[in-house]
């Protein structure tokens, strides 16, 4: 342990944490990890998982004592102290503002003591010269019970985690300690950990040697200890127990989804019971190997798996659940080609290794979640698209990367700039919105300052270049080598990282500034395969991305009825594409080379959002904490207005927009749980953001009402599949499974939310009589409508499912699915009117 230099109090440090919490009260009774006043951990293979939490005195003080006092502490300089005077000195910190007490945590259990300092406020700071950036520290470890077996290495990951959380903080650039000179024990620890000694200095009550460890030497240090042990740090959650955890969940989900799009037929073996649970039976293509299962059919043929349930027998004995032994197992019968079986084989793994991470997260449990603000949502998000298995295929990430840059990592991460020559690029952007302007308002004018020297150092006019943010892997895995050509002769110039940390979203290549909220996203080109679509984007495509973003705000801000319901949209404002001469000349405008280098910068809700409400992605409606719990009661309970009231709502601010863009515009949107943000106030929906409009947005009328900048997004469908739009999209991709959700937690019955949902659609109807004629094509009170299965496209083909030209001419049916809201229908133009006013609905046979 480093010996403080003099027991003088000093308390809070400026680290990255944003600590500013009271120390007597900023730690709750538990010293769990899942505590949210955990503030940094690591994981160490064979030591376990070491965390910091703020020292809470009426909590900690007779364990400090304990420690402090104990004769391996002598170090410390407490031994002789009482506990009034222990409890004196950490009293008098919390009242400083120099330094900050800490408690670290083995495992969740507390283990060691640590101090930080600022050096400017101690006697240390008296003996060399300080600079800025310098922090001190010291650390305690606790005395081992006697019957307890030393932890080799125990030591030395304490001091590396305590240093790596100071670095933490961009603001730290070196690190001070004084360690007695006597003290032997802990001088080769802070040499490994990276500290340089300078000498000795005399303190009031000791001799000390005098360490330093700066920032770069701490990096350049650590960086190959960091190589050899990055693949057990980053690989850590792949634990046993969270495997078959993962592979029961995805297996239940995989035969929900494959039996739902009619490629496996479970058999009922009980009747089904008056809740509509019955005992069923799956045969694989070998008549040897079964799954049985508990589950309830509910409307859209969607089933409810019991996972507690499920079970696999080869020849009667037991078997362990693995999803991929059980596509293998029925390959036959799900139609898989044997081309695409590997490929998918690795997005399933990659799937349930994502799993196994977010089960093992400190998140908060749900009831919490509901009340945590835009990005603590977006990070915990646990599920991905409920339709498709493979869901969180990344192919081509290593280990390392799914830490930097998945979104349930969280981490806090910066683009890389690029300097892109003028002559190579197209900008294009919204009216009034130039270049020039964008950059200015994206970046702070040191860094472009700093970017301009950068070129101006290498003998190139900053004039002549455009400013290119690209995502780090993007740079490393194909840039720097499939364009290593374009970087040498200087048409593409390295500049390196702004200022500004970033968070993926849920789309992964799209980050959000989360230190300018109000700065725009940024969304880059990234060659990775993940969800059927290598994950390029085309300068060519997105020529006319600002003009239909344009065009679609100007529809939506000048309609009454979308104002009405709180209905907006996120515009991509500018888009910037880079047009590599070589691969335009060898390829078309589909090719994967061609869409290797382009960006777009899309508007923050944070520009849209009153002050007193707040911002939750839609897919939260779908979120399961760790323990099962869902987060959609917690968010209707925290409201205090009830289930029906809360659904009603959310269906006026979702629903009701996307019928009226259907039938007063022609228009779509690809309106799932990502792409749409919620604005709740008081915890109850006001309105609906939707954002991707430039990728996920047609309209039907072959583009005569649209720019000509804006036409790639008229589409030819035919009109028998138009109406899917609402049926498919909303109907069986998100109703299908909050209403599991609903049922599950006993807020509403199955019956009822589709009641709800069909008076959202008669109460439309009865406000628009001027769109009947549309209303009798496009029936959404039909029998039935055509089930369109998309595990059936990725199945066909994971790496194009579909032709973005032609979208429906790929689409994969699977007969019909029964109308849940069919029954509802109003029978006579006066239940209509009625039905619309009341909520209350006449059923018809």
């Amino acid at each position: 342990m480093n010996l403080p230099q003099s027991r003088l109090p000093a308390a809070r440090v400026n680290d990255a944490t944003g600590i500013t919490t009271d120390l007597e009260t900023s730690a709750t009774s538990s010293s769990s990890l899942d505590s949210p006043h955990v503030r940094f951990f690591r994981d160490w293979p064979g030591i376990g998982t070491l965390a910091l939490r703020p020292l809470a005195l009426r909590q900690d003080l007779e364990l400090v004592y304990d420690w402090v006092s104990s004769e391996r502490a002598r170090f410390w300089g407490m031994n002789g102290d009482s506990r009034d005077q222990v409890a004196a000195f950490y009293r008098e910190m919390q009242q400083s503002d120099s330094a900050q007490a800490f408690i670290g945590l083995r495992d969740g259990q507390p283990a060691f003591l640590v101090e930080c300092y600022d050096p400017r406020q101690d006697p240390v700071g008296e003996q060399y010269a300080v600079r800025p950036g310098d922090r001190g520290m010291h650390f305690l470890v606790a005395p081992k019970a006697p019957a307890a077996a030393p932890i080799h290495g125990f030591s030395q990951a304490v001091i590396d985690t305590i240093v790596a959380f100071l670095f933490s903080d961009p603001g730290t650039r070196r690190i001070v300690v004084e360690p007695d000179v006597t003290n032997d024990r802990i001088h080769p620890l802070n040499r490994r950990a990276g500290f340089v000694y300078a000498g000795e200095i005399r303190l009031a009550e000791k001799t000390a040697r005098l360490g330093f460890c700066t920032r770069e030497r701490f990096e350049t240090l650590h960086a190959s200890r960091r190589r050899d042990t990055a693949m057990g740090e980053a690989s850590a959650h792949l634990r046993p127990d969270r495997w078959r955890r993962a592979n029961r969940d995805l297996l239940c989900k995989a035969i929900s989804e494959f039996a739902h799009e009619r490629l496996l037929q479970p058999v009922a073996e009980t009747e089904i019971d008056a809740n509509g649970w019955a005992d069923y039976v799956l045969v694989t293509d070998s008549d040897d190997i079964r799954y049985r299962f508990r589950a309830r059919r509910m409307a859209l043929d969607h089933w409810w798996i019991d996972k507690g349930t499920l079970a696999k027998t080869r020849d009667g004995a037991s078997q362990p659940l693995d999803v991929a032994q059980f596509l293998l197992e029925c390959r036959a019968r799900l139609g898989i080609d044997p081309d695409n079986l590997p490929t998918y084989l690795e997005e399933i793994a990659s799937t349930l290794a994502g799993m196994a991470y977010k089960s093992g997260r400190d998140v908060p449990p749900a009831g919490e979640l509901a009340l945590a603000d835009f990005q603590t949502l977006e990070t915990a998000m646990s599920e991905g698209h409920p339709c498709f298995v493979a869901n969180s295929g990344r192919i081509g990430f290593d280990i390392e990367d799914y830490h930097r840059y998945a979104p349930e990592a969280g981490a806090a991460i910066r683009p890389l700039w690029l300097a892109a020559a003028r002559h190579c690029t197209e900008y294009s952007a919204i009216e009034g919105l130039d270049a020039e302007t964008l950059f200015a308002e994206e970046l702070d004018a040191d860094v472009r300052e700093r970017f301009a020297d950068r070129l101006r150092a290498l003998g190139l006019d900053p004039d002549d270049y455009l400013l290119m943010p690209v995502h780090p892997w993007q740079w490393r895995h194909k840039l720097a080598i499939t364009f290593a050509g374009e970087v040498a002769e200087q048409r593409l110039v390295l500049l390196g990282e702004a200022d500004d940390d970033y968070r993926a979203q849920q789309s992964i290549r799209t980050w959000f500034n989360v230190s300018r909220p109000r700065r725009r996203y940024v969304k880059f080109a990234l060659s990775i395969l993940n969800m059927g679509f290598m994950r390029g984007l085309s300068p060519h495509y997105m020529r006319g991305t600002p003009a239909i973003n344009a065009w679609v705000e100007n529809l939506v801000a000048s309609d009454p009825e979308l104002q009405a319901q709180g209905f907006g949209v996120l515009r991509e404002v500018a888009t910037l594409g880079y047009h590599h001469a070589g691969f335009e000349a060898a390829t078309d405008k589909q090719s994967p080379y061609q869409k290797m280098l382009a960006c777009l910068w899309r508007e923050s809700p944070y520009t849209r959002i009153a002050p007193h409400r707040r911002l939750t992605t839609m897919a939260a409606l779908l979120h399961r904490d760790a323990d099962g719990d869902a987060l959609l009661p917690a968010l209707i309970d925290a409201s205090g207005v009830g289930a029906q009231a809360w659904i009603e709502r959310y269906l006026a601010a979702y629903m009701t927009p996307l019928l009226h863009c259907f039938y007063a515009h022609d228009l779509v949107f690809m309106p799932h749980g990502e792409n749409l943000i919620l604005q709740l106030e008081d915890h109850l929906p006001v309105g609906a953001i939707l954002k991707d409009i430039g990728e996920e947005t047609g309209i039907f009328d072959n583009g005569q009402s649209l720019p000509e900048a804006a036409r790639r997004i008229a589409v030819e469908v035919p009109e028998h599949l138009k109406i899917l739009s609402i049926f498919t999209d909303l109907f069986d991709c998100f109703f299908r499974f909050l209403a599991e959700i609903l049922v599950a937690s006993n807020q509403l019955e199955e019956d009822d939310f589709w009641r709800l949902v069909a008076a959202c659609v008669i109460d439309y109807q009865r406000r628009h009589p001027q769109f009947a004629d549309k209303f009798a094509r496009f029936d959404l009170f039909a029998p039935e409508f055509t089930l369109s299965c998309l595990n059936r496209l990725q199945l066909r083909n994971n790496r194009q499912m579909i032709d973005l030209a032609d979208p429906s001419k790929n689409l994969q049916f699977a007969g019909t699915l029964a109308n849940p809201i069919a029954a509802y229908r109003p029978s006579s133009d006066s239940n209509n009117q009625e039905a619309g006013k009341t909520g209350t609905l006449t059923t018809t046979n």
